[in-house]
């Protein structure tokens, strides 16, 4: 990806040649908060109504930063794994090398319900098996944190992101995508990119920069 063309306008291309296939590639951004808030509304009555305040506290709030992890990983193990086939390379770019080929194509920037739907069935069922009687508290932090992820997503590239926390995580994200694509990661949160050594500094970027325009 990192020889490839970078288109910075709004714009869109065909993924699929079949017209059906293709309009599921595309997703408006409040599709997220149409379809999992109420999800999250539903597993948070339902753990709070069955756990002890701070049961359903602590399984919510870990929930939530399950959801920070995966995402972390899931960005950096598969949807940048670079795979040697021409299957694996065509796959890859549908699932995320078309993301930063066209990375302000507003109608692909959240996930897409025919997947996202699909992994919401097995992580239920795989908390359900690890958390117990936890699992609808975790389950509603989990979604609650994936919904909060695709709006950032969204206003990374598309709104103006005000404020102190706003500009830095659009920054934190841009360097992602224009300056070294290997690290930062996390897109809700760099946590785990300073967990995991993959934070980008703007101060180490200009460092790093230097020895370049000089030569």
């Amino acid at each position: 990806m990192a020889n490839r063309v970078i288109s910075n306008r709004d714009e869109t291309v065909p993924l699929f040649e079949n017209p059906w296939l293709d309009r599921l590639t595309h997703v408006h951004p409040v599709t997220p908060l149409v379809l999992y808030l109420p999800v999250v509304g539903y597993f948070s009555y339902v753990g709070a109504t069955s756990l002890p305040w701070y049961g359903f506290l602590g399984g919510f709030l870990g929930g939530m930063l399950l959801w920070t992890f995966a995402e972390y990983w899931i960005h950096r193990a598969i949807f940048h794994y670079e795979p040697k086939s021409q299957w694996g390379q065509r796959l890859h770019f549908l699932m995320h090398g078309v993301h930063h080929a066209y990375p302000r194509d507003s109608t692909r920037l959240v996930m897409p319900p025919v997947v996202s739907l699909p992994l919401a069935v097995v992580f239920y069922f795989l908390f359900r098996w690890i958390f117990g009687a936890y699992q609808p508290a975790v389950f509603a932090g989990f979604v609650l944190g994936y919904v909060i992820y695709d709006s950032i997503h969204y206003a990374t590239h598309h709104l103006p992101m005000r404020g102190r926390l706003g500009r830095f995580l659009k920054a934190h994200h841009m360097r992602h995508h224009y300056v070294d694509e290997n690290r930062s990661f996390g897109i809700s949160t760099p946590l785990w990119d300073w967990v995991f050594g993959t934070y980008q500094s703007p101060k180490t970027l200009k460092a790093r920069q230097q020895p370049e325009s000089a030569s």
